[in-house]
């Protein structure tokens, strides 16, 4: 890895709804991009843009000195840096940064690996959802070696207005739990709170818009009919898995995981209706 050489050739690995848009703020800012997803249509999707279509992860890691892997699970992201080649195919001093939202050992035992091969990994969730990632402003949390975290930057600040290096490999996963166990918390109070107003007789965009300027507002509430909350239950299960591993009482994560089973994007904004 040489810091006087910058990176001109990325990658990314999962062309999905956030994945592709990581892309393409890459390929504005200048960057020489290549993409891979297992769904033919995403790949279209990419090419399309001018992002050039990889065969495999192992093509996207011969291609790219910096690899963003965003993909669903921890099964996924383990099976795209350890079954797929991707290790054999990058160049000693790249760069993998794992964007999906997994485990912190998840991230520390890939980590193991790839330095074998002085390769490094980060782990880089990011926050904000979205409307974020399509206008490059996500929040990016970042774990992982500072020599690794310096030569990635520049392509982590394509779609990140902060990003923001923390700690050890697992400390930008374990950053993005705790910031959903509090995003939730909060969805669900705002959710009961606003069934109450509702039925109390409450006008609620004219109340949302009220609440804003008061002591209870909050990002949730801002964006109040915008989020989806599609992976809050996963989100509630890591945090409690966690919990539960370092013996840790997380009574309200409990019932904040049991509340977010019924709260759905359709039933937050039937509220506002």
């Amino acid at each position: 890895m040489d810091q006087t050489n910058p990176v001109k050739r990325t990658g990314v690995i999962g062309l999905g709804a956030m994945g592709l848009q990581f892309a393409r703020h890459m390929m504005r800012k200048g960057f020489d991009v290549a993409g891979y997803d297992i769904n033919a249509d995403a790949m279209q999707r990419a090419a399309t843009d001018g992002i050039k279509p990889g065969n495999s992860p192992a093509a996207i890691g011969k291609h790219a000195e910096v690899v963003v892997v965003m993909v669903a699970t921890d099964q996924q992201v383990e099976s795209v840096v350890e079954g797929s080649g991707l290790l054999d195919a990058l160049a000693p001093g790249s760069v993998i940064c794992i964007a999906s939202s997994i485990a912190p050992e998840t991230c520390r035992r890939l980590a193991t690996l790839a330095a074998a091969k002085d390769i490094g990994l980060l782990d880089t969730p990011v926050v904000l959802g979205q409307e974020a990632a399509d206008n490059g402003t996500c929040t990016v949390y970042v774990g992982g070696e500072e020599r690794w975290f310096l030569h990635a930057r520049p392509v982590l600040e394509t779609f990140g207005r902060d990003v923001i290096h923390l700690g050890g490999v697992g400390t930008g996963q374990i950053a993005k739990m705790i910031n959903n166990m509090l995003l939730w918390a909060t969805m669900v109070a705002n959710f009961e709170s606003l069934t109450l107003a509702k039925k109390l007789g409450m006008d609620i965009p004219r109340l949302v818009t009220a609440l804003g300027h008061g002591s209870g507002a909050n990002w949730s509430l801002s964006r109040w009919g915008k989020s989806t909350g599609k992976w809050a239950e996963k989100d509630m299960d890591t945090a409690l898995e966690l919990a539960q591993a370092v013996k840790v009482a997380v009574p309200l994560g409990g019932l904040v995981d049991q509340l977010v089973k019924g709260i759905n994007q359709e039933k937050m904004k039937a509220l506002l209706s």
